[in-house]
């Protein structure tokens, strides 16, 4: 009998608090749930522990979660007003747009100072249907860790290859260098060697595959190769921010 009053208690917690969760979600607006932003990502983890608890615990009284989450909510849009109004102080709870690519190369400071591989960017670049780094003239991870891709003039949705009536063939690279390390495999596969690479290399004025840190090469046996101390124009290019 104790068991099934507190099943039917357990049933009312999650038929009163989840409506007024929707609701408070409701209220802080859409950018907490299609984005997540640092702070709403945490705001949102927040909601969720509290929620959690009171439906796992029956010890903790239920007016007290209802009144956290219709507090956390206010917090949230109060948060949310100062990050309009103070352009800096959103700056310091939140992570800034940060260039990875520019101009087909790979900007390897940034890379780390954010914690991204080159895995985690091409797979990203692969997403918005984009098979070939040198395609891309700027690359920014936002704040909420997506990729927005600026590509190359002839690369963009009507291209030189669409003016000319003739339409080329699809773009796509294969990795054969990263972080230094040559993928022998895809070399293999291309029907390529390493000397073939190394002459490629020192024609570019590269003597040390160390000094790579992402090469690939096209299916026209084209290679690109993004160094790791990559710093062309970048200091011309002004911050960008949220």
């Amino acid at each position: 009998m104790e068991l099934v009053k507190e099943l039917f208690v357990l049933v009312g917690r999650i038929i009163t608090i989840l409506p007024l969760m929707l609701v408070v979600i409701l209220i802080m607006g859409k950018r907490s749930i299609a984005e997540l932003p640092v702070f709403d990502f945490l705001v949102i983890i927040v909601l969720g522990a509290v929620v959690g608890a009171d439906i796992a615990d029956p010890e903790i009284k239920h007016i007290h979660t209802a009144v956290a989450i219709v507090l956390i909510g206010i917090f949230h849009i109060i948060v949310s007003k100062l990050k309009i109004k103070y352009r800096k102080f959103g700056h310091i709870i939140t992570f800034e747009p940060t260039i990875v690519i520019q101009q087909g190369k790979f900007i390897v400071k940034n890379l780390k100072r954010i914690r991204y591989s080159i895995d985690n960017v091409l797979q990203m670049l692969r997403e918005k249907d984009i098979f070939d780094i040198n395609d891309v003239h700027l690359g920014i991870v936002e704040s909420n860790g997506n990729i927005s891709v600026l590509k190359k003039p002839n690369k963009s949705e009507v291209t030189i290859e669409d003016l000319n009536i003739k339409k080329g063939s699809n773009s796509i690279s294969y990795p054969i260098i990263m972080e230094g390390i040559v993928n022998k495999i895809v070399l293999s596969k291309l029907s390529l060697t390493e000397e073939w690479l190394n002459q490629q290399l020192t024609s570019l004025g590269i003597k040390d595959k160390r000094e790579v840190f992402y090469a690939s090469i096209s299916s026209a046996k084209i290679l690109h190769v993004s160094l790791k101390n990559y710093m062309e124009d970048q200091a011309q290019l002004p911050p960008i921010y949220n």
